[in-house]
């Protein structure tokens, strides 16, 4: 007796980019079905809630309702449908949230076909997947020893760093000496794994620190 297709929604906000999934799915031959496509998430769970996919295909960055919202109605009102989450964004502010919001995997759009596939029979089935760039970053940043919180002193100051202030305002801003301001910065460096202000800043957004 054949196996019932794994039945799909594809949710991406750009129309050239859900029908080209709906058209290697459709010309796959392996055993998949597309039962509809949303351009936001709240229409996302809508559809989901109608049709019961087995998995939804979830992009991130999407207006009228982005992905990591969907995803944790989906988790609440959908328990049965699996999320796996096809997006161009790789950083720990993207990937983070989605994984916590309940998405059962995380891959990367440039995947191939293949991988694609392989990806969507196993959220099928419960299991997690996850692209091995962002897989090897996670593992990275659990092992880092650089990852440790910042102090609230240390946040003041990386915000002022990010809105472009000086040393010496900082000092005056905060009532300490530019002496001060220099060393917390040494640890903040530290504890993000950078050299510089610039990449402070960067790393900080990144993550999710800023913002």
């Amino acid at each position: 007796m054949t196996e019932p297709p794994i039945t799909l929604l594809i949710v991406d906000d750009h129309p050239v980019v859900r029908h080209g999934l709906l058209g290697i799915f459709a010309a796959s031959g392996a055993g998949f079905e597309v039962l509809g496509e949303a351009a936001d998430g709240v229409t996302a769970v809508a559809l989901a809630e109608r049709l019961d996919p087995d998995v939804v295909l979830m992009d991130l960055r999407m207006p009228g309702g982005g992905g990591v919202e969907a995803i944790r109605e989906l988790s609440r009102r959908c328990p049965r449908c699996r999320v796996l989450v096809l997006t161009t964004y790789d950083t720990d502010h993207d990937t983070i949230p989605a994984i916590e919001a309940g998405a059962t995997g995380y891959l990367l759009k440039d995947a191939p076909r293949d991988e694609l596939f392989t990806a969507v029979r196993a959220a099928a089935e419960g299991r997690t997947v996850l692209s091995p760039a962002i897989a090897a970053r996670l593992v990275s940043r659990v092992r880092s020893p650089r990852s440790a919180a910042l102090s609230a002193r240390e946040g003041e100051i990386l915000r002022l760093v990010a809105k472009g202030t000086s040393n010496r305002e900082m000092a005056a801003v905060l009532f300490i000496s530019e002496a001060t301001v220099k060393s917390h910065l040494t640890h903040i460096y530290g504890k993000l794994g950078v050299k510089d202000r610039a990449a402070a800043v960067a790393t900080a957004y990144d993550r999710g620190i800023l913002g």
